[in-house]
């Protein structure tokens, strides 16, 4: 089924873009993916934008802050894996060698949540869903569909996931690991590249990754790499919008 009531623990819940100019990134996603947007004022100058499609979230927006910006920070997407105890799962991220940048917090009624960073340098948020589930619709282009761990020490980060989540890995062709929560897969890990801090790559689900792809630098965003084949899997491209933010398309293979 597409909707999605709930998110198993272990599992991507939610994704949210920090940029540095939100009224273009929502120009910009909105025409790519055919998202809508409904914004919510957090402040006199500030406001969260949220994303949907079919009338369900998708993700969501906010402007940089200062102190992230001051901090060197950039556009970045986030994101968000689900735990049923923010507070629990946050303490044994520090066990497990990971740092915790911000401890758990609630954000109003909607859930609670902190912010990690793996023991190889990777960002990443958990969220304890209380009235936002996180993302409301799935297996749609315009959705997330997968996300990629880019780590140079994946010995390491698979310690650090499995023992957090219960991920396993599963070794796939070349250098590609395949990230399985339970039975289900939910996304691999590469060697980071030379130059490239550690980082979570979140893909988003295209009909066309070729046209999606063309689309997106029509509208001012960069290719970083593809679109090239996944033999047996589909289609991808890396890229980044207009103010740098970096995320992948994907398009499935249709088997049968």
């Amino acid at each position: 089924m597409p909707h999605v009531d709930k998110h198993a623990d272990g599992s991507f819940t939610w994704i949210e873009l920090g940029t540095s100019d939100q009224n273009a990134a929502k120009g910009f996603y909105t025409s790519l993916f055919g998202w809508t947007f409904q914004d919510s004022p957090m402040g006199p100058n500030d406001f969260y934008t949220m994303f949907q499609l079919e009338g369900r979230n998708v993700g969501a927006a906010y402007t940089l802050r200062e102190q992230e910006t001051s901090a060197g920070v950039p556009p970045h997407w986030n994101l968000y894996i689900a735990v049923s105890d923010a507070d629990d799962a946050a303490k044994r991220a520090a066990e497990l060698g990971g740092k915790v940048l911000a401890p758990p917090f609630d954000v109003f009624t909607f859930g609670r949540m902190a912010v990690i960073q793996d023991p190889t340098g990777a960002t990443f948020e958990i969220w304890q869903a209380k009235e936002h589930t996180g993302i409301g619709i799935k297996e749609r282009a315009g959705t997330l569909c997968w996300a990629d761990l880019n780590t140079p020490d994946r010995a390491a980060a698979q310690k650090f996931y499995s023992g957090l989540f219960g991920w396993t890995f599963d070794p796939g062709r070349d250098e590609y690991i395949h990230i399985k929560n339970g039975d289900t897969f939910i996304g691999g890990s590469m060697p980071a590249p030379p130059n490239v801090p550690p980082n979570w790559l979140i893909y988003i689900q295209v009909a066309d990754c070729d046209a999606s792809t063309e689309k997106a630098t029509a509208l001012g965003g960069k290719v970083c790499m593809g679109p090239m084949t996944i033999e047996n899997a589909g289609r991808m491209s890396v890229l980044s919008d207009p103010q740098g933010a970096v995320f992948a398309l994907f398009q499935p293979t249709l088997h049968g």
